[in-house]
């Protein structure tokens, strides 16, 4: 839904990565039945924006004419628009072991450049009429650390961003409409933190040897090339891994900003938070321990911050007397301040919406808790639609009710 003007004019939806759907059956049978039932209770008299995650497979069927054709007829049925595409995860995404596997193939394989172009072609047509909306697709922030196999294996990530960021020039120039790439940093990933982004854009994607890169593949000026990285390549800043990692999003931000580097999108999401971690802890906290995705931790303890892949390895590592403050990257629902006893990273939330609403950082504003079919029972009693209304309502109320009638 788009926020009133007063608020900046951003659009505020959900990520539909919290319905399975690897297929386009099983993503129109979402579309058609999950979104509008969102859309009732938000905003009946309004059209409703949808953060649309499409797989591989997915995107490939909606090349089919006919196809395309559906998923346009069931947008315009339903009062539904899209703004954004969810670019990460590029297999199967529910129901199956997941985890370091989200980030495959990453940015150096041609792969994951043809992915991502055919969503910047399905996002192109998607995008409403209004030329004043344009668009943006997060996606894997390089990938996995573990699996960077040297300097050459980051060439060819950069290499294929610079390709991509030189097709969305070319749709640009034959639409007329804007589409961005949101690198999105997560723990353990070869973009983890907000100063890491920094650096690798500026040493890699924003230097001169890139600029010339882009003039070649688009014919530009390096005056324009280098306006167009700017332009097409940016940061999805995803609130739960930026507080994972202990940062402040007034300072993440700033940091963005001061560097010349765009937010094209914000994921609102939260992680657990374990003040102390002690034995009992460890105990009731394995619940979350599932077998689907990955759920990094960093841990802050007297010597310093301490990174694991996942939570088995944090338990193994685990020494109750030094104390760590543990934050967990298990997305958790934002109208939580606990869980089970745990408190969240929600404070981060609340700050990051507060500047928000009074200065728009920007537009794109995605709530993202994908994690549904694996939080303990006790926290899914409700059904995912209810979850998502609920989630959508406390985000709201966050920025100052800043809907539009």
């Amino acid at each position: 839904m788009k926020l009133a003007p007063a608020k900046g004019g951003a659009h505020l939806t959900y990520c539909t990565n919290i319905h399975p759907g690897e297929t386009w059956e099983e993503v129109s049978h979402a579309l058609k039945v999950h979104l509008p039932a969102v859309k009732a209770q938000l905003c009946p008299d309004q059209d409703f924006g949808v953060g649309l995650r499409l797989s591989a497979a997915t995107a490939r069927d909606l090349q089919d004419p006919e196809a395309f054709a559906e998923l346009q007829d069931i947008l315009t049925t339903a009062g539904l628009y899209v703004f954004t595409i969810n670019g990460f995860p590029y297999g199967t995404f529910h129901g199956a072991r997941v985890k370091e596997g989200v980030y495959q193939p990453d940015w150096r394989t041609g792969d994951r450049l043809a992915y991502s172009n055919h969503l910047a072609d399905l996002l192109v047509r998607l995008l409403p009429d209004d030329g004043s909306i344009d668009g943006s697709i997060s996606s894997v922030p390089g990938g996995f650390k573990a699996d960077v196999e040297g300097p050459e294996t980051i060439r060819a990530m950069v290499d294929n961003m610079l390709r991509h960021a030189a097709y969305l020039v070319h749709l640009r120039r034959l639409t007329g409409r804007s589409i961005a790439l949101a690198l999105e940093p997560e723990p353990c990933c070869v973009l983890e933190t907000t100063e890491e982004a920094v650096n690798a854009f500026k040493r890699h994607l924003f230097n001169g040897a890139a600029i010339s890169q882009m003039a070649m593949y688009t014919g530009s000026s390096r005056a324009d090339a280098e306006a167009d990285l700017h332009r097409h390549l940016g940061i999805c800043l995803d609130l739960c891994h930026a507080a994972v990692e202990f940062e402040n999003p007034d300072q993440a931000v700033d940091t963005l900003q001061a560097a010349g580097i765009s937010i094209p999108k914000v994921q609102i999401s939260a992680g657990l938070r374990l003040p102390q971690v002690s034995k009992a802890d460890i105990a009731r906290i394995k619940l979350f321990d599932d077998e689907v995705y990955l759920h990094q931790v960093v841990a802050k303890t007297a010597y310093g911050m301490e990174r694991y892949p996942d939570l088995g390895d944090a338990f193994a590592s685990f020494k109750e007397a030094e104390k760590p403050e543990w934050r967990v990257h298990f997305h958790v629902p934002i109208f939580l301040a606990e869980l089970d006893g745990f408190t969240t990273t929600r404070p981060a939330v609340e700050q990051f919406l507060a500047r928000q609403a009074k200065n728009s950082v920007t537009d794109h504003l995605e709530v993202e808790t994908y994690t549904w079919d694996v939080l303990p029972e006790e926290f899914r009693r409700d059904d995912v639609v209810t979850n998502i209304v609920k989630e959508m309502r406390w985000a709201q109320q966050q920025l100052g009710n800043g809907s539009t009638p």
